[in-house]
């Protein structure tokens, strides 16, 4: 069974993919179209499809959010009550048979195609939620990653991608105050990915840099670099409420989120922040106090992201002041990173990020 995104459907990969299983007599139901940011609709509508044909298995072919809808599509097509209530309102579990997933990744980012994440956007309560299921068989069987697969797409797209990447790792490595391994490594994947990024951004073409971004995107939020620590994952939450308002593509909902939160609760975590700034963006840190160090990395931080082409703020995406309140209600408020928000203090960072 093939779930594929319409970028997928007019690159010419998905129909490699029909051939290869219909050479191998393989029997296929389709669900076509799924979009960037899927919806409860069209939820319900592959469910529907996949129960009218009995089918065994599901094969993602695009990017994350077609990953993403497999894996919410296998939850759900055995489970007799909805899933939206079930999964995205009350957090529950499968309690049913799931069906197995794989994926052929033609959009870089997400890391979706190595974990049990599953974002459904409904568009009737503007909400977009994530759902990270804990059990592990709901992760993708198997992953085809071919850089080549991703050489097509736009530049937006690209970049859009790049930033997941980079934010993945962030909400991580902003929480705890241990030296852990896990920052460290961390730390390595950032810079591989500042130092492709810069490259593919040139040269969108350049397979190495390709191929090295997609590598990171995987170990980025396959829970390697998790362990250990509480994780933040605030910009999400903001991003998120964003693009349920705006249905903007998700890797720029969290670049125009990201620099106000981390510059709101940089105070409380500024050691942290100033190791980042040392050991990402090699700020030099003699002569100057912490606070000092800590706000030069994430200027360099916003150097990089501007060098990029990234939305910058949420105004560019579609919001204005009248959402500010919803996108603020529709926020779940996360305690792992350096500072638990207030209602006020999420009104305060999305007015900042609409400049």
């Amino acid at each position: 069974m093939i779930s594929a995104g319409r970028q997928t459907e007019n690159n010419g990969i998905y129909d490699e993919v029909i051939e290869i299983l219909e050479k191998n007599g393989k029997n296929v139901a389709e669900i076509s179209g799924v979009m960037p940011n899927p919806t409860v609709d069209k939820l319900y509508e592959g469910v529907e499809i996949a129960r009218k044909h009995d089918v065994d298995m599901l094969l993602a072919v695009g990017g994350g959010s077609v990953c993403d809808y497999a894996k919410a599509v296998s939850v759900s097509v055995h489970c007799g009550e909805d899933p939206w209530e079930k999964y995205y309102v009350r957090f529950e579990e499968p309690t049913c048979e799931t069906l197995p997933v794989g994926c052929v990744l033609t959009m870089v980012g997400t890391g979706s195609e190595m974990n049990a994440g599953a974002v459904i956007t409904n568009p009737h309560t503007h909400q977009k939620i994530g759902h990270v299921f804990a059990d592990e068989k709901i992760m993708p069987r198997f992953a085809i990653l071919n850089p080549k697969y991703t050489l097509t797409l736009p530049h937006y797209q690209m970049v859009s991608g790049i930033y997941d990447i980079f934010n993945h790792i962030c909400e991580q490595y902003f929480s705890g105050e241990d030296d852990n391994t896990s920052d460290y490594i961390s730390e390595g994947l950032m810079r591989s990915v500042i130092h492709s990024s810069r490259i593919a951004n040139n040269d969108p073409q350049d397979y190495e840099a390709r191929s090295n971004l997609m590598w990171a995107a995987t170990w980025a939020l396959n829970t390697l670099v998790s362990r250990g620590k509480s994780t933040d994952w605030m910009v999400h939450m903001l991003g998120q409420s964003v693009g349920a308002y705006t249905n903007a593509t998700h890797g720029m909902t969290l670049a125009a989120v990201s620099l106000p939160y981390y510059r709101h609760i940089l105070p409380y975590g500024v050691q942290k922040f100033k190791r980042f700034a040392v050991n990402v963006w090699n700020v030099d840190a003699e002569g100057k106090t912490d606070e000092q160090v800590a706000q030069e990395g994430l200027a360099a931080m916003e150097s990089w992201m501007k060098e990029l082409g990234l939305v910058m703020n949420i105004s560019e995406l579609g919001a204005d002041e009248g959402m500010i309140e919803g996108i603020a209600d529709g926020t779940l408020i996360m305690p792992g990173g350096y500072k638990v928000l207030e209602h006020d203090e999420i009104v305060e960072i999305l007015k900042e990020s609409l400049k």
